[in-house]
C-alpha cells in the first residue's frame, strides 16, 4: 500500500490542461532546487545513485507542475491539490526562501478586510455548512469519505473512517459548525465536497500560537475536474478568519509550498497472513509465509508492570506528563485538560466503537503516573477483495514518559521498546491487522528493533501563513530513521 496515500493526502484533484500548461513553463531556481532537496529525504532517496549537482539540475529540469503532484521523476503518485498559481497567492512560504528559527506570522489579518460572503461556486453547486450532530448529516460526511477519499495508487484501498471517528475528530473542544464546509449540488442537494477544521493550539519552537487543524478536505470523484479545491482552501480560510484565527496546520502526502517538515511512515503487520492476502504486505524473495508468519509474533502477554487502561481519575496526570514531554520538541501540540480528556479517554457507549486506546503505568508506591501510550482506530476499505472487506490499522498516538527527562538516551530507548512492544500487544488483542507509526517524536529509537517495516512515502508538514526554519522529521538523507534527527515533530494529526 503507498503510503502517501495513507498520510492522508487530502483529496487529490487532477489539474485541468489550461493550468497545466500555465505551470509547466515554470522552472526552478537553482536555490530554490537545493533547498527542496535538502528538505525531502523521499527525493534524496530517490535521487541517491546521483551527483548532488546533477541532482538538482534534474530537479531544475521538471515542471513545477511536476514536482507539485508528486514530487517524484518516475510519475508515481501524481496527485495536485491546488495548483502552483493558486499557493502563489496564499501566505505559504515560497520553495528556498529564508526564514529563521524565531518564527512569526507572514501575512498580518486585517478581520475588517475579510469578505463576510463566500466566493461564487460554478453554476449547479452551493454552499454548506454540515451539522454533525444530525444523524443525518454526519451519514452525508460519512458516505462522501467512505467512497471518495484518499486511496492508494492502485485503488485497492480506501480509508473508512467510523461515524464515531468523525465524531471524535470533528468536535474536539472548541469545534465550531461553521468550520465542517460542504458543497452540495442545488438540485438533488447530494454532498459533494467536504473541508473541516477544528480549533486548537500548537507551540512552534516555545511560541504558542492558536490554529485550525484543517482535515477531511474530500471531492467527490465525478468533480475533480471542477477545480473545487482551492475555492474549499480559500473558504475555510475565510472563515476562520473570520474567527480570528490566522494560522492553520494540515498535511498531506504532496509536497506543496512549503513543508515545515517530513517524516515517513512505518507499518508493523500484527496479522501478518491477512495482510500479505490482500496485498498490503509481499512476501520478500527467498522467503515463506510461514517464515514471516514467524518473524511478525508477538508475545501473548504485555512486559510492562502496572501498566493498565487509562481512566478519567488519570486526567490530570497525564496532561501534565505529555504537556512537559511535548515542549521537548521543535513543533508540537499544545493541550488543555478538556483535550486531553476528549482526546485520550475512552468511554464505553454500546451505540459507538471504540476509537482511542489508552494506557498508563502507575507508580503502586507513589501513585504517580509514570508512562503512558495511546494508539487510535482507522480502518481501510479493501476494495474488490472476495476475502476481506477492511483492514484494521491502529495509528500510533501521543505518549510520554519520565524516561524523557533522564538525559539517557540509550535509557529512553530501553523504556520506549518495553512500552511500544506492549502497545503492539495490545492492539493484536484488539483485533488490529496492522500497527502504523510515523518517524516524528521519538520513534526512531524503537521502530527498526521492533520490527516496523518502511513504507512507500513521506507525511509533509505544512503551517499556514507561518513562518520557521524546517524542523527535524525523524529522517536522514536516506529516508530512514535516525536518532540524531529526533527532537522536531510533536503533533500527530489525524
Amino acid at each position: 500500500m503507498s503510503d502517501s496515500n495513507d498520510s492522508k493526502g487530502k483529496a487529490p484533484q487532477k489539474p485541468n490542461d489550461k493550468e497545466q500548461k500555465g505551470a509547466s513553463s515554470k522552472k526552478l531556481t537553482p536555490q530554490a532546487a537545493e533547498a527542496m532537496l535538502e528538505n525531502n529525504p523521499a527525493l534524496q532517496n530517490e535521487l541517491s545513485g546521483m551527483d548532488k549537482d546533477k541532482a538538482v539540475e534534474a530537479i531544475r529540469k521538471m515542471d513545477i507542475s511536476e514536482l507539485l503532484t508528486g514530487l517524484s521523476l518516475t510519475g508515481k503518485n501524481k496527485k495536485d491539490m491546488a495548483s502552483f498559481k493558486f499557493w502563489q497567492t496564499q501566505p505559504v512560504p515560497k520553495f528556498g526562501e529564508a526564514s529563521t528559527d524565531a518564527g512569526g506570522p507572514i501575512k498580518m489579518i486585517d478581520p475588517e478586510k475579510v469578505s463576510k460572503e463566500p466566493d461564487q461556486l460554478i453554476e449547479g453547486f452551493e454552499w454548506a455548512t454540515l451539522d454533525l450532530t444530525n444523524e443525518e448529516e454526519l451519514r452525508e460526511l460519512w458516505d462522501l469519505l467512505t467512497y471518495h477519499y484518499v486511496e492508494d495508487d492502485n485503488a485497492m484501498f480506501r480509508f473508512r473512517y467510523s461515524k464515531a471517528f468523525l465524531h471524535w475528530a470533528l468536535m474536539s473542544p472548541g469545534w465550531r459548525k461553521e468550520w465542517h464546509v460542504g458543497v452540495r449540488a442545488t438540485k438533488s442537494r447530494k454532498l459533494v465536497a467536504s473541508i473541516c477544521g477544528v480549533p486548537t493550539e500548537i507551540r512552534v519552537r516555545g511560541q504558542k500560537i492558536k490554529v485550525t487543524e484543517i482535515n477531511f478536505l474530500c471531492i467527490h470523484k465525478k468533480l475533480r475536474s471542477k477545480r473545487l479545491t482551492p475555492v474549499l482552501i480559500k473558504e475555510i480560510t475565510r472563515r476562520c478568519y473570520l474567527n480570528g484565527i490566522y494560522q492553520a496546520i494540515y498535511t498531506a502526502g504532496v509536497v506543496l509550498p512549503t513543508p515545515v517538515s517530513s517524516c515517513r511512515y512505518y507499518h508493523r503487520p500484527l496479522d501478518w497472513l491477512k495482510l500479505y492476502e490482500v496485498g498490503f504486505s509481499p512476501l520478500p524473495a527467498g522467503s515463506t509465509k510461514a517464515r514471516q508468519i514467524t518473524k511478525n509474533h508477538l508475545p501473548s502477554n504485555i512486559s510492562t508492570p502496572n501498566l493498565r487502561p487509562m481512566e478519567a481519575k488519570d486526567i490530570d496526570a497525564v496532561h501534565d506528563l505529555l504537556e512537559r514531554y511535548l515542549k521537548t520538541l521543535d513543533l508540537n501540540q499544545a493541550f488543555n485538560r478538556e483535550e486531553i480528556c476528549h482526546w485520550l479517554v475512552h468511554r464505553e457507549n454500546p451505540q459507538k466503537e471504540q476509537v482511542v486506546w489508552s494506557y498508563v503505568v502507575e507508580d503502586p508506591e507513589t501513585q504517580k503516573i509514570t508512562d503512558f501510550f495511546s494508539f487510535y482506530n482507522l480502518e481501510s476499505t479493501v476494495i474488490d477483495h472476495p476475502k476481506h472487506d477492511c483492514v484494521k490499522a491502529a495509528y500510533l498516538y501521543y505518549y510520554a514518559t519520565e524516561t524523557a527527562f533522564s538525559g539517557d538516551t540509550k535509557a529512553l530507548k530501553n523504556r520506549l521498546l518495553m512500552l511500544m512492544g506492549d502497545a503492539l500487544v495490545l492492539a493484536k488483542k484488539a483485533q488490529f491487522d496492522v500497527f502504523n507509526a510515523l518517524t516524528l517524536c521519538h520513534n526512531p529509537l524503537f521502530l527498526e528493533q521492533l520490527k516496523f517495516g518502511a513504507g512507500d512515502g513521506q507525511l509533509h508538514f505544512y503551517l499556514y501563513n507561518y513562518r520557521t526554519t524546517p524542523v527535524p522529521g525523524g529522517v536522514n538523507e536516506k529516508n530512514l530513521p535516525d536518532e540524531k534527527q529526533m527532537g522536531g515533530v510533536g503533533v500527530v494529526m489525524l
